[in-house]
């Protein structure tokens, strides 16, 4: 009877030491000193400081307990600040990155319309014509029944019933020998006065180079 309760006890104290050995220390720091990382339920982790057992050169009497978080849910909080924070970053390059995309966007737009104008306007100085051609005026395009292209001087309108071709369009000649479409003229001309008066009013800029919105202040009222 002595030896089965002998056995029965040693066998329940390896049944706890087995299942000890199998849960591991339940707070027991690292063995290289260093700390576990906090995660958060991103998989985003925090890193914490190392420890040390001997902070300035003094022993310290039980590094773990000095160096041990004291609040579990402050691992967890900091793992959150973690991810949290790697998202906004995401989200700020991304939205830059959309503006610098739309930005591409236009300045293809307005290559292309470059290249389109550029193609147009060496056509229309190729076009024939008996004249010599002169900045500031109106030319108008006219198509002969043999299928050549040529300027005049003289609008439909000067022609009335009898115009003799096809009408094909007006364009005005601007100073850099670029062509406008009657359609635009009104609209072209518009920026050009403004960048005039810009031009001759150079004391209207702001002497600083600093950014200022004294001008928007002042139309919003504010």
């Amino acid at each position: 009877m002595l030896f089965r309760r002998a056995a029965r006890g040693c066998g329940e104290v390896s049944g706890v030491m087995a299942s000890a050995a199998e849960l591991g220390p339940a707070e027991e720091a690292p063995a290289n000193g260093g700390v576990r990382p906090a995660t958060g339920r991103g998989g985003a982790a925090a890193a914490l400081v190392e420890r040390s057992s001997s902070p300035g050169g003094l022993a310290l009497l039980s590094p773990y307990h000095t160096h041990r978080a004291g609040d579990p849910l402050d691992l967890v909080a900091l793992a959150q600040q973690v991810q949290k924070a790697d998202e906004f970053i995401r989200a700020n390059a991304t939205n830059k990155l959309m503006v610098i995309a739309e930005q591409i966007q236009h300045l293809q737009e307005q290559a292309r319309k470059v290249l389109e104008d550029a193609h147009r306007d060496a056509d229309l100085h190729h076009v024939a014509c008996n004249i010599v051609k002169k900045p500031g005026n109106i030319y108008y395009l006219y198509k002969r029944e043999s299928g050549q292209q040529y300027f005049s001087i003289i609008s439909p309108k000067e022609w009335g019933t009898s115009c003799p071709h096809d009408f094909l369009g007006a364009y005005k000649l601007q100073h850099d020998l670029s062509w406008t479409p009657y359609e635009d003229i009104e609209k072209h001309d518009a920026k050009i006065n403004i960048v005039d008066k810009l031009l001759s009013q150079p004391a209207a800029l702001p002497p600083s180079t600093e950014p200022t919105f004294q001008g928007l202040t002042q139309e919003s009222g504010l």
